[in-house]
């Protein structure tokens, strides 16, 4: 009989980060379920002292990005690997009170088991965050941050909200979804706001590219649920592929002239977005734990301007 909760889950760490900041901006893809590999590479680096000043994330990079901001080591993890099987995170309950996947009330409330989420903390002005969105009548990304005067609550929400099975939430007067469909790593924003360090953190190992569907004119695709409502936004997720795949070489290149700073898996990752495994999620979670442990010191001298290898 397959586990609910991850065996290993009395190992995650529990603490709370320090108040030292560090310049720059870290960014947070999505992915699912593959973003408690991000829980683990936010908790490395929080018991390391990096708390970047800036985080942006999209979809599950948001969800994990709110316990970065405030400085709750091991509580992203203990979400995903304690609840994944709990209706009321992901599953019936979770679609009958929030009209999708997630149960975005439930995550936002009090979870047994999990240390209640410090919003003090979170709302210090020293820290930035921002949830991306995507507009559905624009079909482009929005940046919603802590200040905007929207709930940054709702933005997160509507940040993880994946197209098809779920509403769209309302932000600012416009039907969202999943920041994802529009943008998947955001580090033009980040470069474009002109930080000078730059972490990046990704949910597929570097190489990783995905197969490109034909988008020739014809045929029915997934994609046509929204045209008749939002043509452009069909079109974005009709491109999403080519997108992201464009995204990742960018990335890349950045990382490869020093610009930017990566971490990504160190193995191929075999998670689905929706993974029910909980060993394999439990071991995704240490993947990232200790890829990030391990990219310490290269990631201090790419702050300190030295030259990494």
């Amino acid at each position: 009989m397959k586990k609910k909760i991850y065996s290993g889950i009395y190992t995650l760490p529990a603490a709370l980060a320090s108040d030292q900041l560090t310049e720059g901006c870290i960014v947070l893809e999505g992915g699912a379920f593959r973003g408690v590999y991000t829980s683990g590479v936010l908790d490395a680096l929080m018991e390391a002292d990096l708390n970047f000043q800036c985080t942006v994330g999209v979809s599950a990079g948001a969800m994990n990005g709110m316990n970065y901001v405030s400085g709750q080591i091991g509580r992203s993890g203990r979400i995903n690997l304690r609840y994944r099987h709990d209706s009321r995170y992901v599953g019936f309950h979770a679609i009958k009170r929030n009209h999708g996947l997630i149960g975005f009330d439930f995550v936002f409330g009090h979870m047994d088991s999990v240390p209640e989420f410090n919003r003090q903390r979170f709302d210090d002005p020293r820290r930035e965050f921002y949830a991306v969105v995507t507009n559905l009548k624009t079909a482009k990304p929005e940046f919603i941050g802590k200040d905007s005067g929207t709930s940054i609550y709702q933005a997160v929400r509507a940040s993880a909200s994946m197209p098809y099975i779920s509403q769209p939430v309302m932000i600012r007067q416009n039907p969202c979804l999943d920041g994802g469909c529009s943008v998947n790593i955001p580090y033009q924003w980040a470069l474009d706001r002109g930080f000078k360090h730059i972490v990046v953190i990704k949910t597929r190992h570097v190489g990783f590219r995905k197969p490109v569907k034909s988008l020739e004119i014809g045929g029915h695709s997934r994609e046509d649920l929204y045209r008749r409502s939002y043509p452009e936004f069909a079109d974005v997720l009709r491109q999403g592929d080519v997108r992201y795949n464009q995204e990742c070489d960018d990335v890349d290149a950045l990382a490869a002239s020093g610009r930017i700073f990566v971490i990504a898996p160190s193995q191929k990752i075999t998670v689905g977005r929706l993974e029910p495994d909980m060993e394999k999620l439990g071991k995704l979670y240490d993947l990232g734990y200790q890829d990030g442990k391990r990219e310490i010191e290269r990631l201090r001298a790419y702050l300190k301007g030295e030259t990494i290898t």
